[in-house]
């Protein structure tokens, strides 16, 4: 193992030890059991540290190999987050602004499941400071699972997280958090994109225990 590769290591444990400590965050596996089959997880999107609660609650063997879809315009801003994105996470970094891409952003997400990881994704897009439960999905989650319709689609929802770090703030308040697992989605044979959507997107709702107004 090189220097940067066990720094990485390092950080990592460190971080989880904090989310954990902060968040005595666990996982209820309401849906699905913890296997070492390959997934994607797609959970609401409320923090920047939605897919660490996620990550952190995963058994050691799936966390290992369980890679954040995150934007590579936050985490490449800085060496540190470049740092923590690409050595401690190694996020899967997806440019969101569509004239600075060079690359697909599907094609990444594929090319990650190719090489053996799982995936987290957040398929609202952005993060929700709104009262709605949830923002539209994107289409992203749709072209993955067109694309390898054999691989699990998770849902998953953080109960609470959104109060333990609030968009602007950077002292987190210590609060119990839930990561709640529903069961498996795959694309049904002649589903189109919008039905999918909608259905994966029932799925999550449902996990959160609230209803659209």
């Amino acid at each position: 193992m090189t220097v940067r590769a066990a720094t990485g290591w390092l950080a990592g444990r460190v971080i989880l030890l904090f989310a954990r400590f902060i968040t005595a965050v666990h996982p209820v596996w309401a849906g699905v059991a913890p296997g070492q089959g390959q997934r994607v997880y797609f959970a609401n999107h409320t923090s920047n540290g939605d897919f660490v609660l996620i990550w952190a609650v995963l058994p050691e063997g799936l966390r290992l190999r369980t890679r954040p879809v995150a934007a590579a315009d936050y985490w490449l801003t800085s060496p540190l987050r470049r740092f923590i994105g690409q050595d401690v996470f190694k996020a899967v970094l997806i440019e969101r602004r569509p004239e600075m891409r060079v690359e697909d952003p599907v094609g990444q997400m594929v090319a990650a499941l190719d090489g053996g990881a799982s995936l987290i994704l957040f398929p609202e897009g952005t993060r929700n400071t709104t009262d709605a439960p949830l923002l539209p999905f994107r289409s992203g989650l749709f072209h993955l699972a067109s694309a390898r319709p054999e691989v699990d689609l998770v849902p998953v929802h953080i109960h609470n997280l959104n109060s333990v770090m609030p968009k602007g703030e950077v002292i987190p308040v210590p609060l119990i958090c839930t990561v709640t697992f529903g069961a498996a989605l795959h694309l049904r044979p002649g589903e189109d994109k919008q039905t999918f959507l909608d259905r994966a997107r029932a799925a999550l709702l449902d996990l959160s225990g609230r209803k659209e107004t």
